[in-house]
């Protein structure tokens, strides 16, 4: 028997921040237990790295440089609550409108299952 899947604290849409590294990002797929390589998983420093065996998170990311997609464990996400819109080029692919109270994007009709 296996255990529980864990529920997501965070949702498709919502802006988040990375809790150790200076970017932010919004979420446009929930994982709900790791599902990368372990090759990626051993990429990262030992001391720094997260359980298996929570939700990870698919980012359109930014930092003050560049835009980029993002892979991220839950125990390293905070809830961003800046009310600042994602510059991703990405972004309206997936969102329309943006809710700066909630520091959320709606997902775009095509996109909702």
């Amino acid at each position: 028997m296996t255990g529980a899947i864990p529920l997501a604290k965070f949702r498709i849409g919502q802006v988040v921040k990375h809790r150790l590294f200076p970017f932010r990002g919004v979420i446009f797929d929930v994982d709900p237990v790791f599902n990368n390589t372990e090759e990626w998983w051993l990429s990262i420093p030992e001391d720094i790295r997260p359980r298996k065996d929570q939700p990870f998170y698919h980012l359109f990311a930014e930092n003050d440089e560049t835009e980029y997609v993002a892979y991220v464990s839950e125990q390293n996400l905070l809830d961003d609550g800046s009310g600042e819109p994602i510059r991703h080029p990405q972004i309206r692919e997936f969102f329309e409108a943006f809710d700066s109270k909630k520091s959320l994007y709606r997902l775009r009709d095509a996109r909702r299952h």
